[in-house]
């Protein structure tokens, strides 16, 4: 089973059944050296450890994503603030292609760099922040981006519950499909991007009905990759992956719920309309 997030597949220690991810480690619920093994198990339980080679906690990935999360809104509150008129849409851009040549890199990186990720929050904050006020301009309402702030955590709290309460199976072929209709999505997305490019406006990015479905479909993919990324991480708690993978699953998160929220403002935007 692999995640369509590309992040957490480069990992092992996120793969069901991948046994011991750190030196010593004990087999899931069992007693190790430094404490018993399990999810959710605190830190103190691994005192006398190196701190590199303790497993990774929920804990962990909780206070990591917290804190690449704070970066994206600092970021972005700055960018909505700061951000000289003349420089508007260079800063955009170039915000957007750092964001995006990080992700990449991060992406596909054995070894998650902590610095990489908070560059990254720091630049999606930036392409979000003046994405969003150009989306608020448009609707003529600066309280549509808290609505999809707090549309996004709802949702993202309420898929975490129909996972963790309901008790979904992802199986191989639930995984599959969303892969591929992840991969398909994005394929779209670059064809229209590339397109654009040459002036042929497909109304994909737009704010018209096309616009309204791709958004809708990129909101509904963003929940299934929250589905896959809440097990793949629970895959990692129990095979007892090393704490600095939770900079990898933090990422990983940060990915996924940008792309939600980017699509839910997207959606309510285009209910709305412009003035």
């Amino acid at each position: 089973m692999q995640s369509s997030n590309p992040v957490l597949n480069r990992s092992s220690a996120f793969a069901p059944g991948h046994g011991q991810a750190y030196p010593g480690a004990a087999p899931y619920g069992q007693p190790g050296p430094y404490g018993s093994g399990g999810p959710g198990v605190p830190p103190q339980q691994y005192q006398g450890a190196p701190v590199g080679s303790r497993p990774m906690t929920l804990d962990d990935v909780i206070v990591k994503t917290s804190l690449t999360l704070a970066v994206v809104v600092v970021a972005a509150a700055l960018a909505w603030w700061r951000t000289p008129d003349n420089l508007v849409n260079p800063v955009f851009l170039a915000g957007a292609l750092l964001a995006f040549v990080l992700a990449m890199v991060l992406s596909f990186s054995r070894k998650v760099s902590p610095v990489l990720v908070m560059v990254y929050a720091a630049a999606e904050g930036v392409f979000l922040g003046i994405g969003s006020k150009f989306i608020a301009n448009w609707v003529g309402d600066p309280s549509i981006i808290v609505q999809a702030v707090l549309a996004t955590l709802v949702t993202a709290a309420l898929t975490l519950a129909t996972y963790k309460y309901f008790a979904i199976k992802v199986t191989p072929r639930f995984t599959k499909m969303v892969i591929i209709a992840t991969m398909g999505f994005a394929g779209v997305i670059l064809i229209n991007f590339v397109a654009s490019l040459f002036g042929v406006n497909t109304g994909i990015a737009g704010f018209g009905v096309m616009g309204l479905v791709f958004a809708a479909l990129g909101a509904g993919l963003a929940v299934f990759n929250l589905i896959l990324d809440f097990d793949l991480i629970e895959q990692g708690v129990r095979n007892g992956a090393p704490q600095n993978e939770a900079w990898r699953a933090a990422f990983a998160l940060t990915v996924t719920l940008v792309w939600l929220y980017w699509n839910i403002l997207r959606i309510l935007a285009i209910l709305r309309g412009g003035d």
